[in-house]
């Protein structure tokens, strides 16, 4: 079956969302999708995505998909000329707005205000598109002609089989790339369905657990097998509440806000590397909870679960063993390829392919993978290559240390590199970031490799972050680093 076919197949009483059943879920997405294909949604069109997330969010989204169309998240707020790109690649026929949106990115006092916060808005009303959805009330702004979500949400809901073919498009992801190229990920209903099998071999998502977390590839497994999705609000993680999953500064914000339920079963993060003190932070905070770190990438997720126990007994970057019907392998460079059931179907624009070139550089150990870094964050020192992902954990382990990142500061005049280790010191653990630093020359000699030790210690408040996974900005670090 396909992801929304899951969804939708559930038992009618369970709750899917706070207010909301199964059942009303069902007859919400049936409706909304007869709405769409009466206005002329054919199979394969896409539809540009512009909804923050919540639960008639994923109703439009379910609904679409459920139509045969394809979701197309394409972020109105990468910039103008990004976002014009992405449009050019991906070519919908329809765009989703909510109202606010519509106007923010019409009216010019709007404009103004978000200019001024860094947000340049497109004109969402202009872009070439046959019909527009909004979400919410009506606002100026709204194209002249644009569908209400909400009269689609109250009309007719016949029923219908919305299995769908699992090898046709469901979602349009644009992960990198530039303006000149950018790049989008296509996963099929099949692969997002098979994303979800893959997952609960590992992590139970079933009828009676309630799943907090803003991360559409968490909450709709959570859905598919069953569970209740809870979205993040302003009361924090609810007493009831079994798992909870969140990338790895959104999670050490929760933890700084107070003690985490003992409802929890499990604590997951991912989407970017955790710091040893995290997960020892977490598992600190729900003691009867099991931590886990996954590892994937929006091609193929997930790949790998690990504990938070396993994970720190390693001195490098584990990440555990391939999760089942993954495959793994390595290139002749040591660069990680991958394989499976959940792998999307490929790059828009670009040829179908059966396995991902991950850009991770490997090792394959008898008890899984450990990540060695990116192949282009790789420091070259002499005859030695050094990646950063193989001593990074092994130094963020150590007393006083928040977080650890490696760079390479190259030397025009002979190729060789600089190589510094920055350190976020843990305030709890020194007042004066020079004493972790004094003490740091003098444990790494025993933790990690010769040829590896660094020519600068540099401390700092925090590492940059970029991304909307607020993965770590290495192109930033060097620049802030640079003497």
């Amino acid at each position: 079956m396909t992801l929304v076919a899951d969804v939708l197949s559930q038992n009618p009483a369970a709750p899917a969302f706070a207010g909301m059943s199964f059942g009303e879920l069902r007859r919400q997405v049936l409706a909304v999708r007869h709405g769409l294909i009466t206005q002329g949604l054919r199979p394969g069109d896409g539809v540009l995505f512009s909804v923050r997330p919540s639960a008639r969010s994923l109703v439009l989204a379910l609904a679409i998909v459920a139509a045969g169309g394809v979701v197309v998240f394409a972020d109105p707020g990468a910039g103008p000329e990004m976002f014009a790109a992405r449009l050019r690649l991906a070519r919908p026929r329809f765009s989703a707005a909510e109202s606010i949106l519509y106007a923010g990115s019409r009216l010019a006092p709007i404009r103004w205000y978000a200019r001024r916060g860094g947000l340049l808005l497109p004109d969402l009303s202009a872009l070439d598109v046959e019909r527009h959805v909004y979400t919410g009330r009506w606002l100026p702004g709204v194209p002249r002609g644009a569908l209400s979500f909400d009269a689609m949400l109250s009309g007719p809901a016949p029923s219908a089989d919305v299995t769908g073919d699992p090898d046709a498009p469901a979602a349009v992801i644009f992960t990198s790339g530039t303006t000149s190229a950018p790049r989008a990920v296509v996963h099929s209903g099949g692969s997002l369905g098979a994303a979800r099998t893959v997952l609960g071999s590992r992590v139970r998502l079933g009828p009676g657990d309630a799943v907090y977390t803003d991360q559409l590839m968490l909450g709709l497994p959570a859905l598919a097998g069953g569970a209740q999705w809870v979205l993040p609000g302003p009361g924090g993680v609810p007493a009831d509440a079994t798992h909870l999953f969140a990338i790895p500064v959104r999670l050490a914000e929760m933890l700084a806000a107070g003690p985490l339920p003992a409802s929890l079963r499990y604590v997951l993060t991912g989407s970017a590397p955790a710091p040893a003190q995290l997960l020892r932070r977490a598992a600190a905070a729900a003691p009867g909870a099991e931590v886990l770190s996954i590892y994937g990438m929006t091609e193929i997720l997930p790949v790998a679960v690990v504990s938070a126990a396993e994970k720190l007994a390693h001195d490098g970057d584990f990440v555990g063993a391939p999760l089942p019907g993954v495959a793994a392998r390595l290139a002749g460079d040591g660069e990680l390829l991958l394989s499976g059931p959940n792998l999307c179907t490929g790059y828009l624009g670009l040829p179908p392919h059966n396995e991902l070139p991950t850009g991770d550089l490997a090792r394959l150990d008898p008890d899984g993978i450990v990540l060695l870094g990116r192949k282009k964050d790789m420091i070259i020192r002499g005859k030695f290559n050094l990646y950063p992902g193989l001593y990074e954990p092994a130094v963020g382990a150590l007393p006083g240390v928040r977080e650890a990142a490696f760079v390479g500061l190259a030397d025009p005049g002979h190729g060789d590199e600089e190589v510094v280790l920055c350190v976020v010191v843990d305030p709890a653990a020194a007042a004066d970031p020079s004493t972790v630093v004094e003490r740091l020359r003098a444990r790494l000699p025993h933790v990690i490799d010769h040829d590896a030790l660094p020519d600068r210690i540099v401390a700092l408040a925090d590492l940059p972050r970029g991304g909307r996974t607020h993965k770590l900005d290495r192109a930033a670090l060097r620049e802030l680093v640079r003497r």
